[in-house]
């Protein structure tokens, strides 16, 4: 396991400081706020750890888990994070039952709310089961790493910047990302394969949690491509998440390879929409994720 991705581990790991109540920190980001993917997976970390199991251990990101998964998520980023503060995640145990068990979060900085999560976790059942076809990728091991490509089309220290916020994560592009293609628009769809650049421990809730997290690096992308914007990494747009669900269909580890296959249905009033599907290499649908943001041209 690389350093990056034991830190990033080591930021989910939140501490505990009252019954249902957590406390995490926050790492920098390219821009001057905490990036919402940290606080989305934060959260689900706080609610998963006060569902019940029959282990019960101290921290379930460190240990096998057995008991209910977590199958949604709905939350809404409601004021920017100070990355310079503490967050305390405090964890409303709203419902416990025998097949599902929802939770919701509350994230406090400074005395005020920055955002909001609702989830719930389900027993395992079996059920009617069908699923959409996986779109045609390119094989991930065939295509080039962030490494190699943020050089070739950001300025030195831009591409510095983002490869030391995603180190964790080896995510590469199917095809040119926004911005290597800057006033070029193009059809409104993006593709990224990813996978923790470790091995990861056999617990659920800590793959989910790791997909949750990689989930708002691209999502909006390619709302920027059908308008041929570069994003926030070239400063020809300035946004931000504004609220994010999941849902959880399958089984699937976040160290091995996930295709992320995003598009944009519409952009309108300052807005976004993304909407997006994470499949397994060998063709399972294991997640399904929409997210709107704010987009607004700089005057």
């Amino acid at each position: 396991m690389n350093q990056a991705l034991e830190a990033l581990l080591d930021l989910l790991d939140l501490e505990q400081i009252e019954e249902d109540i957590f406390r995490g920190v926050s790492r920098s980001a390219l821009v001057p706020r905490v990036f919402g993917g940290q606080v989305a997976a934060q959260a689900l970390v706080a609610a998963g750890r006060t569902v019940p199991d029959d282990s019960s251990p101290s921290s379930r990101l460190r240990s096998n888990r057995e008991g209910p998964d977590a199958h949604s998520l709905h939350a809404y980023f409601l004021r920017p994070g100070d990355p310079g503060a503490p967050i305390v995640y405090t964890v409303d145990r709203i419902r416990d039952g025998r097949s599902f068990t929802t939770r919701r979060v509350v994230a406090v900085q400074h005395g005020q709310p920055i955002f909001h999560l609702s989830a719930s976790f389900q027993t395992y059942e079996d059920g009617l089961e069908h699923q959409a076809q996986m779109p045609p990728a390119a094989d991930p091991e065939t295509l080039p790493t962030a490494a190699e490509t943020l050089p070739r089309h950001l300025p030195r220290e831009v591409a510095d910047r983002l490869l030391e916020t995603r180190a964790a994560v080896d995510l590469r592009y199917v095809d040119e990302p926004p911005w290597a293609t800057v006033g070029q628009p193009r059809e409104p769809r993006s593709q990224v394969w990813f996978r923790a650049n470790g091995k990861l421990a056999d617990d659920s809730l800590l793959h989910v949690c790791l997909a949750t997290y990689v989930s708002d690096m691209t999502l909006l992308d390619s709302v920027l491509l059908a308008h041929g914007r570069g994003g926030w990494a070239v400063g020809d747009v300035v946004g931000a998440s504004l609220d994010h669900a999941m849902w959880f269909h399958r089984p699937f580890r976040a160290d091995e390879w996930l295709l992320y296959d995003q598009e944009s249905p519409s952009s309108s009033g300052g807005r976004g929409l993304g909407q997006a599907r994470i499949w397994t290499q060998d063709g399972r649908l294991a997640v399904t994720v929409i997210q709107e943001g704010v987009i607004r041209v700089p005057r």
